[in-house]
């Protein structure tokens, strides 16, 4: 039976997922490029803020191997759900879904265990400064993880562990997370933009 919480559900196989599994424009998009998926490049991915795992079956569609960790109970379960059900439809779908592992647990202690060449951090974004509801869906997000009060430490965790480069999923206009060193670039895209700190 499917995992619901409320009713959110993590669906790889219709609506937005499969949308940009099919029009999204490949190894051009933003979080492709800041990850280091090139012609002929293709790093071994650790996404530490799972989340609705959109981000993670991006990447592994466009061929990555990708740890996915979470380390909320219930969002690891609905996950885990969607991973099933995706697994179950087969075809493209199952082929990406066995590119993607998810582990239970605090990103800030398995990173040192894990090898990674790109790191992958979005944690929950601060509010808002504009009135704007956000999305209904990422709402229920928050209410199920709540914020990412040691998005920092994470950051200096991963900074310490990855092999080529660390890339912060970031509200466009928000300041820069404090206590972390400047990034090597950025990729800003309208609502969202990406911090890449590259690993000398």
């Amino acid at each position: 039976m499917a995992q619901t919480v409320g009713e959110l559900r993590v669906d790889f196989v219709s609506g937005a997922v499969a949308h940009r599994l099919k029009f999204g424009g490949g190894r051009g998009q933003d979080l492709p490029k800041a990850m280091g998926l090139r012609a002929g490049k293709t790093p071994t991915i650790i996404d530490a803020t799972a989340g609705l795992g959109r981000d993670s079956f991006l990447l592994a569609s466009l061929g990555a191997q990708v740890t996915m960790i979470e380390r909320s109970e219930k969002m690891h379960a609905l996950l885990a759900d969607g991973m099933a059900r995706a697994h179950d439809e087969g075809g493209v779908f199952r082929e990406i879904i066995e590119r993607m592992t998810l582990l239970k647990g605090d990103a800030k202690e398995l990173l040192p265990t894990l090898s990674g060449e790109a790191i992958l951090i979005d944690p929950m974004h601060p509010p808002r400064k504009n009135s704007a509801l956000v999305k209904r869906e990422l709402r229920q997000v928050r209410e199920i993880v709540g914020t990412d009060e040691d998005a920092a430490d994470l950051l200096h965790v991963a900074l310490e562990t990855a092999e080529k480069r660390v890339v912060l999923k970031w509200p466009a206009k928000a300041d820069p997370i404090a206590g972390i060193r400047p990034c090597s670039h950025q990729i800003v895209g309208k609502s969202t933009r990406y911090d890449v700190f590259m690993i000398a």
